[in-house]
């Protein structure tokens, strides 16, 4: 059995081919997404953050509505990028949509990725420190939200507050019991993902990392995979971890997706750099009749190790096609393979 639920990065362009062609259709339509994907029965709602871009950005807001309209389904992020976050304003934010979905944020933080913009996390008023690279800065950033989301008293109170304060040190507000169990990792590189586990945080794996062996993408992502459970035990951890990886998978059952995905010119994984150091795979992309796309899933290794799958969706083609890609995976796909 596996979690299935889709993520989206919430593009948006006014091009007339797109039917999602402002800001505030993305916005509107992740919502109505989301409630689409609890009603197929999906276990997830992700969704990616970038800056700078036209994209979903500022996740906090939507997060809290997606909340406020569902009742079941998972909701996160893969990934926020912690060069951007003020960990506490980040912990009162995220404590906030916590608590008005009942307990169901999972949230994906990580170094980030490429930019639209040269540095852009000084933009919003952060720079590593001295001798810090920009992914230390991120990490740093990360070990502060953890930190503070424990829910332990910090800040010494005011003698003369305007409010009364309950007695000791206090604590950011507000809290949501649990959500620190519920912090994800994007990570690229074995090495990260083992840093993760051993400060207790779930593995997000997506469709590109580190290209560290020279194995094909799902093999390598298999082996983080692994790296990071035997990581996770050696820490020490008393709750169960859990893992996640997205793909592109799209069930070729009626004409607009033999359209839309039927070239078949994207089944293979791709090298590339994404910095001047950082060789990286790109896993391939999954498009062909239920028959066959159910042939070629069971041989993808890394996704016979995660708990969770997220479908990356084509956003702008619409939420009633998202819909039926969505319902198409969990219809035609999921139940032969085992993952219903």
């Amino acid at each position: 059995m596996k979690k299935i639920g889709f993520l989206s990065f919430g593009h948006w362009t006014p091009s007339t081919q797109s039917q999602t062609r402002s800001a505030s259709d993305a916005l509107l339509q992740s919502i109505d997404l989301a409630v689409a994907a609890e009603e197929l029965g999906a276990d997830g709602a992700y969704f990616r953050v970038h800056h700078f871009a036209r994209q979903l950005a500022s996740p906090f807001p939507l997060l809290a509505a997606v909340g406020a309209k569902t009742s079941r389904i998972e909701i996160g992020t893969a990934v926020i990028d912690m060069r951007y976050e003020n960990p506490l304003y980040m912990a009162e934010d995220a404590g906030a949509a916590d608590l008005i979905a009942g307990g169901r944020l999972q949230l994906g933080i990580s170094r980030g990725s490429p930019e639209q913009v040269i540095d852009g996390w000084r933009h919003f008023g952060y720079a590593p420190t001295e001798g810090e690279t920009e992914s230390e800065m991120a990490r740093r950033h990360a070990e502060v939200l953890l930190d503070v989301l424990r829910g332990e008293g910090f800040a010494q109170p005011n003698p003369r507050p305007m409010f009364p304060n309950p007695p000791g040190l206090l604590r950011v507000e507000p809290h949501s019991e649990g959500l620190r169990d519920r912090i994800w990792w994007g990570a690229s590189s074995n090495a990260t993902a083992a840093w993760a586990a051993k400060l207790g945080m779930n593995l997000q794996s997506s469709t590109l990392k580190d290209d560290e062996s020279g194995l094909p993408f799902h093999v390598q992502q298999a082996d983080q995979i692994r790296v990071f459970r035997e990581a996770w035990k050696a820490a020490g951890h008393k709750r169960e971890s859990r893992v996640s990886v997205s793909r592109s998978i799209f069930a070729l059952v009626d004409d607009r997706d033999r359209a839309y995905f039927g070239y078949g010119n994207q089944n293979e994984d791709k090298i590339g750099f994404i910095d001047e150091k950082t060789r990286a795979i790109f896993g391939r992309s999954y498009a062909a009749e239920p028959h066959a796309l159910i042939e070629q899933l069971a041989k993808d290794e890394a996704i016979a190790e995660a708990d969770t799958l997220l479908l990356t969706v084509p956003n702008q083609l619409g939420v009633d096609y998202n819909a039926h890609v969505i319902e198409a995976i969990l219809t035609h796909v999921a139940p032969t393979l085992g993952w219903r």
